[in-house]
């Protein structure tokens, strides 16, 4: 990953846990692991996930490991605000782990394929370490997913400016539709994949708020600077785009995007 197309600010890492908060419940609820597994979080980033991941299954012993030691610290910053004790720490890379092989029973991996110019490769390195029978599981996004009301091409166009500067990052802002046929060529089997759909409009204020206004679309404003430098838009076109998806969280719009959650066995 040569870096992370939304970089590494304070206003990121607010980003992060309002996505993490909003989304709990689709995301996790149907996540929990046993008394005394083994569980090795991948890419756990500041931890925004990771909180929700503990909570699930407090009695499991999770490893979150990420390449950025100034992540890591904020991510134990936030397990410990939050109360939770059973996480342990470590600096690690995806494509070289530490860790021989079968050292978990499962391995967790949330919203990091994205931005891997080879997940392909990353998910063969953690089903090396999975013990044989161990779940994998995965959830990505999906770009191309989106849509709101009122329609706008302006909207369209500052959302395709993100997947086009995060493919030239090396990452893949469309993966969600992709983690079947990744995990499958990774050699895992039983792979099952479900969307999870959010769906957002004035009758669900929280979402409105939460995941229109406060993970997507500020995910998206993030972006505008290189965007904009880049060239592949104008600051007046770019203006008017993020303006329309903001748009979409008046009284009288609305907005929907879909996840995909994928579980398989080594």
């Amino acid at each position: 990953m040569r870096d992370y197309v939304h970089g590494y600010s304070e206003r990121e890492s607010t980003r992060l846990k309002d996505q993490a908060d909003t989304l709990a419940a689709l995301l996790h609820h149907d996540t929990a692991y046993p008394p005394g597994s083994r569980v090795l979080e991948a890419g756990c980033g500041t931890g925004a996930q990771t909180v929700s991941l503990a909570a699930n299954s407090p009695e499991a012993d999770i490893l979150s490991i990420d390449i950025r030691p100034d992540s890591l610290a904020l991510a134990e910053r936030a397990v410990t605000t939050a109360g939770v004790s059973n996480i342990t720490f470590q600096q690690a890379d995806l494509y070289h782990l530490p860790f021989d092989e079968a050292s978990f029973d499962h391995v967790f991996v949330c919203f990091v394929l994205e931005h891997l110019p080879n997940p392909d490769t990353a998910l063969r390195c953690l089903g090396r370490v999975l013990t044989p029978g161990g779940t994998i599981t995965v959830i990505e996004g999906d770009h191309g997913s989106y849509y709101c009301h009122p329609r706008s091409s302006k909207a369209d166009r500052v959302v395709q400016c993100l997947i086009d500067l995060q493919a030239e990052m090396g990452g893949d802002a469309l993966i969600g539709r992709r983690v079947y046929p990744l995990l499958v060529g990774a050699g895992f089997r039983s792979v099952s994949v479900s969307p999870r759909m959010v769906y957002a409009d004035s009758s669900r204020p929280d979402l409105v708020e939460g995941f229109t206004k406060n993970t997507f679309t500020a995910m998206v404003e993030g972006v505008g600077p290189q965007a904009i430098a880049s060239g592949m838009i104008d600051k007046k076109t770019w203006n008017e785009g993020i303006a329309a998806l903001y748009r979409a969280a008046e009284a009288d719009g609305t907005f929907c995007y879909t996840f995909f959650k994928g579980v398989a066995i080594r």
